[in-house]
């Protein structure tokens, strides 16, 4: 990767992103916050279930194809994504 594309394109999502906008003592009004397991078991109907965040499509595993043919799809994906960034790459001006 070049890296004066790469300081580019930092510098553009980093501009774009608010870190300022994470909580804090001094920034009560923040987005972001962690909570420590603690804090989050001391509130009142709390609940640590994640079954929301199942993937519906992986729901009917019986028909899932054989292992070898997603393993060949992975990599078919993969290779294809190489070489789309490998196509961006060659069209990013060389370091000067």
């Amino acid at each position: 990767m070049k890296s004066s594309a790469s300081h580019s394109w930092e510098a553009v999502y980093f501009c774009s992103y608010r870190l300022d906008a994470a909580w804090s003592e001094s920034n009560i009004e923040g987005r972001w916050r962690s909570f420590t397991y603690d804090e989050l078991i001391a509130r009142d109907k709390v609940n640590l279930d994640i079954f929301w965040l199942r993937d519906e499509s992986l729901e009917d595993s019986a028909n899932l194809p054989n292992p070898d043919v997603l393993a060949l799809e992975i990599v078919e994906d993969l290779k294809a994504a190489l070489a789309q960034f490998e196509s961006i790459e060659e069209e990013l001006p060389a370091d000067g």
